[in-house]
């Protein structure tokens, strides 16, 4: 088959599936059916978040929230645990020289 051919056949399918889109968005039927199943998904999300907050049990998206809390409290620490160790080393090397003379 040579490219020619295969960009007619492109086309042509391009051409049929945008047909069959604006068809679809223009039946009623269709319409109405789309926005029951939307409807129904959102209305289950809903039920699932409230029968999660009746047990007392995370989200998803709770869980992700503590996890970056989590996260930047790690990151928090650790540059807590830098300092400390920065400021030891300062109060040994000062411990050092009063210990032998030495003037700060």
């Amino acid at each position: 088959m040579n490219p020619d051919d295969r960009s007619g056949i492109r086309a042509r399918g391009e051409e049929a599936v945008g047909e069959l889109a604006q068809a679809l968005i223009e039946n009623p039927l269709f319409n109405g059916a789309l926005a029951h199943a939307l409807g129904a998904g959102e209305r289950a999300m809903s039920a699932q978040r409230n029968a999660m907050g009746a047990l007392n049990l995370a989200s998803g998206s709770d869980v992700e929230r503590l996890e970056q809390r989590l996260r930047s409290l790690s990151g928090r620490l650790e540059a807590l645990e830098d300092r400390l160790d920065d400021v030891l080393d300062e109060l040994a090397d000062l411990r050092a020289r009063s210990s032998s003379g030495q003037p700060g």
